[in-house]
């Protein structure tokens, strides 16, 4: 579909004849006292020569003035229009990049992986889902920070995650989970009409940033933060030695004590994510939190056309320009 944005320009078309008609005539150039013949002009009467050579231009230059008004009403090609899924939520990821996160104790398909691994398969399927949502990471270890602002591009969140490793963070192995909390609610709290979530992933305890975990919490449901914490890590594996096999907890740092009252302050749940799967099963459910009803918005693409009859506007000038000089 095309359309014009300023289609009342068109209505100034007959200008050129309006002027034409009430304006004076321009005083006819005085030709040179003596004239001297040539054969050319006894072969056909020069006023119909010169009538039907001043006829064409007045036609270029007509349709010239058309095409430069057809310009400035500004064409476009309208598109169908498209609704744009927009839930209201604004999501935060935040995930643990501290050294405990290199232990291999998940599996993608037959393969041992790391946790941080896992978390970028499983996570990065779950970022692609949330279409609508305004999503954001915060990696976290020794220091907090934000990786990725609040944006409605899941692709670049989801590659921006999947460039993540273990130690991006630290100089030392601490985590600082109560950090990761406070700059989510900082970064999440101007907005108001939004629906706040955070999902904080970790697999081991708060030891290291200046805000303790339960306090920020305490914050998060000030400011109408729910969290949603994760504890990764299996219960136990196999840990094959020179002495035979034993069974080794790999978990033993998981404070899963403190994750879940952070939850329960903030209005949020705990999940338990031993292997892979389980971690599929909590992101399955976090899909299912419903969004913030908002009205349907609906975009339309569109195209501007000026510039082509702009082109032809300046071809017909050009031409009648070039046939002036002829003439003349």
């Amino acid at each position: 579909m095309i359309t014009l944005v300023w289609p009342w320009l068109l209505a100034l078309a007959p200008l050129p004849l309006l002027l034409r008609r009430w304006l004076p005539a321009q005083a006819p150039a005085r030709q040179a006292a003596l004239k001297t013949p040539f054969l050319d002009d006894f072969g056909s009467d020069p006023g119909q020569i010169a009538s039907s050579e001043r006829r064409w231009p007045l036609w270029l230059a007509a349709c010239a003035w058309l095409c430069l008004l057809l310009a400035a009403a500004r064409p476009q090609w309208l598109g169908e229009p498209l609704e744009q899924a927009v839930s209201g939520r604004d999501l935060m990821l935040a995930v643990d990049v501290s050294g405990s996160m290199q232990e291999e104790d998940f599996l993608l398909g037959k393969q041992r992986v790391d946790r941080l691994t896992a978390i970028k398969q499983v996570a990065g399927e779950f970022i692609m889902r949330r279409a609508g949502d305004r999503l954001g990471l915060i990696l976290f270890g020794t220091q907090a920070y934000l990786h990725v602002p609040l944006t409605f591009d899941r692709k670049t969140v989801q590659t921006l995650l999947g460039e993540a490793f273990i130690g991006i963070t630290e100089d030392e192995p601490k985590t600082s989970i109560g950090d990761a909390i406070g700059l989510a609610i900082k970064r999440l709290q101007d907005q108001k009409d939004a629906s706040r979530v955070l999902i904080l992933l970790t697999d081991g305890a708060n030891t290291a940033g200046e805000l303790e975990p339960l306090k920020a919490a305490e914050l998060a449901a000030e400011h109408h933060l729910k969290i949603y914490t994760i504890g990764i890590g299996a219960d136990e594996i196999l840990v094959r030695s020179l002495f035979g096999t034993r069974r080794v907890n790999p978990s033993l740092d998981l404070d899963e004590k403190a994750l879940t009252a952070i939850a329960d302050t903030s209005g949020g749940h705990y999940f338990r994510a031993r292997n892979t799967e389980e971690l599929e099963r909590i992101y399955q459910m976090l899909d299912q939190l419903e969004p913030v009803e908002k009205d349907k918005q609906y975009f339309r693409p569109r195209a501007e056309l000026f510039h082509w009859p702009l082109t032809l506007a300046l071809l017909l000038a050009g031409l009648v320009a070039a046939g002036s000089l002829r003439w003349s």
